[in-house]
């Protein structure tokens, strides 16, 4: 036994020479994708952004870029069944020649993931707010403004028709929602667009305050609305079952989302599912995020991430959140006009899908302004309209864009 070249052919064979080998070439790529995998790590860890999915992101986004582990393998998502291409790929070729994390990406590629998450949001979503006062509904549709004007703005600059749409989905404050249509859309985008979202639903308690403080006046924000009325059992079991039929006939396309939404809010309001209920909100919930959160971190290939895309990705996606969030708020205030001071502004921000944050944010808002305001039970009425605003506002983009 030649210890000096089992030593040298173990060298070869490491990620460390690959890296220098290749260094030019892309290891400089790897590198600089693990570092930021390790930064996005201590911003989960030690300053709590997002961490139940930012650290499943982070992890994925090192282990991918890894060389030499063949956990993921880029190439064979390039043209992926796309019939008559010469490196056509099937989900046969993945399973045959795919690693660990091309098999995790499987239920990305598919949408299981994001619809199983959207399960788990419905089994804890309450909708009583919403319908004890509907006009919460206009609140989350007008705070989806972000996701179309964002959309324009990434034509603008020379993104396709479906990268735009994915890119602008990010105004929806809704992770699921935007890994869901990306998938779908513009899978090369999933890692930047997927660490924006969720970075940007972290930055909610600084990114939203400043732009309610300049839209609404001090008298505005310390309006104390009245409570709202008691919503039966009969109607929190009928409405899901009634927006789950309406939505789907009119955009098929959100069927997905909007189904498993609804179906999980169903067994958590029934009182016969319990068993099922506490499932979908807890032992699913976990089991899923640990792999969609991989799984989209994965993705992050330093040949795709560092790329000027992804700097204008970023920037997009702070003004669609800002945007929504404007959105949200302006017609929180024509709201305030016509019912002659009855309606507090500030919940109109809590209109993006960001559950329960939005809402808490402009709870504490509003107790700045006057103590003794409690806005947190009406804010959830447009928060909860957010998520329904922010799955049709993807189902009607991959209708126009999905082919």
């Amino acid at each position: 036994m030649n210890i000096a070249e089992t030593l040298l052919n173990l060298w070869n064979t490491s990620g460390f020479a690959k890296i220098f080998a290749e260094f030019l070439t892309g290891g400089w790529q790897n590198l600089v994708m693990i570092l930021i995998g390790c930064v996005l790590l201590y911003l989960a860890i030690v300053k709590k952004f997002e961490p139940l999915l930012l650290c499943g992101i982070a992890f994925g986004c090192i282990l991918t870029n890894l060389p030499g582990a063949g956990l993921y393998n880029q190439e064979l998502w390039t043209n992926f069944m796309t019939e008559g291409h010469e490196a056509y790929h099937s989900y046969g070729t993945i399973l045959k020649e795919g690693g660990l994390l091309d098999f995790f990406y499987i239920g990305v590629k598919t949408s299981i993931y994001p619809c199983l998450i959207f399960m788990g949001v419905g089994a804890m979503t309450d909708f009583g707010p919403l319908l004890s006062n509907p006009k919460s509904l206009l609140l989350g549709a007008a705070a989806q403004l972000g996701v179309f004007a964002a959309f324009l703005g990434a034509v603008a600059l020379g993104f396709t028709g479906p990268q735009a749409a994915s890119i602008g989905i990010i105004g929806g404050a809704d992770g699921p929602t935007a890994i869901f249509l990306t998938s779908q859309l513009a899978p090369e985008l999933l890692g930047a667009i997927a660490v924006a979202a969720y970075s940007y639903m972290a930055l909610i308690p600084m990114i939203q305050p400043p732009f309610m403080k300049l839209l609404t006046t001090p008298e505005m924000r310390k309006v104390k609305m009245e409570q709202t009325r008691t919503v039966s059992k009969a109607e929190k079991i009928v409405f899901p079952i009634v927006v789950t039929i309406f939505v789907a006939l009119l955009l098929p396309d959100t069927a997905p989302l909007i189904g498993c939404l609804m179906l999980g809010n169903l067994f958590k309001e029934t009182g016969v599912t319990d068993r099922l209920s506490d499932t979908a909100q807890n032992a699913l919930m976990n089991i899923v995020t640990v792999l969609l959160s991989t799984s989209v971190g994965a993705t992050m290939v330093g040949s795709n991430f560092l790329t000027g895309q992804t700097l204008k990705i970023v920037v997009l996606g702070v003004a669609a959140f800002i945007l929504s969030t404007c959105g949200g708020l302006v017609a929180g205030v024509v709201m305030y006009k016509l019912t002659k001071g009855k309606v507090n502004p500030l919940i109109g921000s809590a209109g993006v899908s960001a559950v329960p944050m939005a809402a808490r944010v402009a709870n504490k808002e509003g107790q700045k302004a006057n103590p003794s305001n409690y806005l947190l039970m009406h804010a959830m009425g447009p928060n909860v309209a957010g998520v329904i605003g922010s799955a049709i506002a993807a189902g009607f983009l991959l209708s126009v864009f999905g082919g």
